[in-house]
């Protein structure tokens, strides 16, 4: 059975030697959220701070830090989840293997909530100052919860069947919000509280909100599960916790998680909003003050034994990255049977998941052709980029199974290896110029707006994938030097962006036509043009941050040899991304040097934290 509660994972992770008590006193600005980065980065175990600088609770960190620390704390109900999507997957798997529906029913029975009167949550009560003042990065707004799980039910349909559990950051100090009584609420688009938001905006109507923070960590993966809308995640939560979800009611109230650790309850009304923000986000780069919805807040309510969970997000991998690989092993079998045709589907991480999207899938459309082309591919590109969050995409890179039916998303290196030798700039670029981008995103033409690409290949290869940049290549004054990153990408750095938003960059267009009657190049077929290549060009993950997250399509894509047909374009020669940091840009976020000579202090020989990072 899984845990109930946040207490009886810790003491379970502790007896298995997957958790550590910190008791060093470090500050929960800056220092504690630098401290838990390292150990992410170095696979190390959760940590419970128990003397954090001005703190009356504890702090959890790292938690869900591995993988296998993930299915771990899951390990008593995987195999049930597994069976239940195997019987959506597959219902004739029955017959093969009758004694596989035995524990279906029983895992079934957890979707519903239970009601009770006992809640551990609300036997004390705290202010928002008095919680851990959590402050990940130098230029963050204020105290941010990094792990909540937001509840809202539907204004038109109250009750848990139509309710939302998500994870929307929530800064509890800072710019103009009143102390204790008002809490930024900052929802990305496509979150379903939104459709919550616009019911009672229609309505007239306050939206109450509950914000709760532990509890059972079923709670916390559910709140950033892309369920399909009408599946409440409280009923996810019951199934990966192996029991009904414990809900108690609060009159005049939205009903609480009654083991959770903290909840902030309060209301947003219909259409107010002030700005939150800066905040250090996901995509490794700080998202900006703007206008966002914020909770009135009425009560905090916390256990006596409550324990504050948090993590740190940045440039990936991050601790989220081990919720992306977890949310992948349970939902990755699905895809197929939400989109015909789709193989594999992968939201590249390192690239900071929305910006970059690859994808295999069949091209059945004319089998009987001599040579293989994107088609059916098309069809199946523009589904995928109307479901759930997957609309997000800026990029998606799709492939044909039937062209290596051994190739797979998750090889990144191969699959980019594939596309770039059969993809003919010409016919496989397909644009959305002015459409909506991730919230976090500000490679784009403005919040939340911005292009995309699909690009698609099929067929046989056509061309040879250069290895080593060409001796003695010549580049345009004031680029260079250029950088292989893998075969047939090269990295070329360029000088320093001032173009505005929404343009082109006229530096780019002669950097293509230098290259016009020049095939020296024609072996790489993605050029990057970047501040720094060999930054680029060191690492894999270091290409895909650089380019996925720096560019927009629309604007930040040129071809050498370029054309245009009707209103479509490609080019004949290799395809080019701008890839620059732009001056509308946010800033990537850098560790404070003071904090890091700190940590680097205590961690060395004698030092409390040696042996720990």
């Amino acid at each position: 059975m899984g845990y109930r509660n946040l207490q009886e994972c810790v003491a379970d992770l502790e007896r298995h030697a997957q958790l550590l008590r910190i008791s060093v006193p470090l500050d929960p600005r800056l220092e504690i959220g630098a401290l838990q980065r390292r150990v992410y980065q170095a696979g190390g175990p959760a940590l419970l701070f128990t003397n954090a600088v001005g703190c009356r609770f504890p702090l959890l960190g790292n938690l869900f830090g591995t993988l296998e620390r993930t299915r771990f704390i899951f390990r008593d109900t995987l195999e049930d989840i597994r069976r239940l999507v195997d019987l959506k997957i597959n219902p004739f798997s029955l017959l093969k293997h009758p004694l596989d529906i035995v524990k279906a029913p029983l895992a079934a029975s957890h979707l519903l909530p239970s009601v009770t009167s006992k809640a551990p949550l609300l036997e004390c009560s705290t202010t928002l100052s008095a919680l851990p003042q959590l402050v990940s990065w130098p230029g963050d707004g204020g105290a941010f919860l990094t792990l909540p799980q937001v509840y809202s039910e539907s204004p038109a349909q109250p009750g848990f069947g139509k309710s939302n559990l998500g994870m929307y950051r929530i800064q509890v100090s800072g710019n103009s919000f009143q102390p204790d009584k008002q809490a930024g609420l900052h929802y990305q688009i496509h979150r379903g509280i939104g459709a919550h938001h616009a019911e009672a905006i229609e309505r007239g109507d306050l939206l109450r909100v509950n914000v709760f923070l532990g509890g059972a960590p079923a709670m916390t993966v559910a709140a950033v599960m892309p369920l399909p809308e009408g599946m409440p995640e409280l009923s996810f939560a019951g199934l990966l916790a192996g029991h009904r979800i414990p809900m108690t009611r609060v009159p005049g109230r939205l009903p609480v998680s009654s083991e959770a650790d903290f909840c902030i309850s309060g209301v947003i009304h219909p259409a107010k909003t002030l700005p939150e923000g800066p905040f250090g986000d996901h995509l490794g780069y700080y998202s900006l003050t703007h206008e966002f919805p914020y909770i009135e807040v009425d009560t905090v309510y916390h256990r006596r034994d409550a324990i504050f969970p948090f993590t740190t997000v940045g440039r990936p991998p991050q601790e989220d990255t081990s919720f992306g690989a977890f949310i992948h092993e349970l939902t990755g079998p699905l895809i197929p049977t939400v989109v015909a045709g789709v193989k594999e589907v992968h939201a590249v991480d390192a690239a900071g998941v929305h910006p970059l999207l690859l994808a295999i899938a069949n091209e059945r459309y004319v089998p009987y052709a001599k040579v293989r082309q994107p088609q059916e591919l098309l069809t199946i590109a523009n589904a995928i980029l109307g479901q759930g969050q997957l609309s997000l995409a800026k990029y998606l890179l799709i492939a044909a199974h039937e062209d290596a039916p051994e190739l797979h998303t998750h090889d990144i290196a191969a699959f980019m290896g594939h596309v770039l030798e059969r993809a003919d700039w010409r016919t496989c670029l397909h644009f959305q110029t002015a459409t909506t981008i991730d919230t976090l995103d500000y490679s784009g033409s403005g919040l939340n707006e911005g292009s995309k690409v699909v690009i698609a290949a099929a067929g046989p290869v056509c061309r040879s994938l250069a290895t080593e940049s060409p001796a003695g290549l010549d580049l345009p004054s004031g680029f260079g030097p250029a950088v292989v990153c893998q075969p047939g990408i090269l990295a070329v750095q360029g000088p320093p962006s001032g173009q505005g938003r929404g343009e082109g960059d006229p530096l780019l267009d002669e950097f293509c036509r230098f290259y016009a009657d020049r095939d020296v190049l024609d072996g790489f077929p993605l050029i990057v043009v970047c501040d720094d290549s060999r930054f680029a060009a060191a690492t894999l993950n270091n290409f895909l941050w650089v380019t996925f997250t720096r560019s927009n399509p629309a604007t930040d894509i040129y071809g050498i040899r370029p054309e245009t047909r009707g209103r479509h374009w490609g080019c004949s020669g290799p395809l080019v991304i701008d890839a620059r940091i732009k001056p509308f840009h946010a800033p990537p976020l850098v560790d404070d040097p003071a904090v890091e000579r700190k940590l680097d202090e205590l961690a060395a020989p004698g030092g409390p934290l040696h042996g720990i990072i």
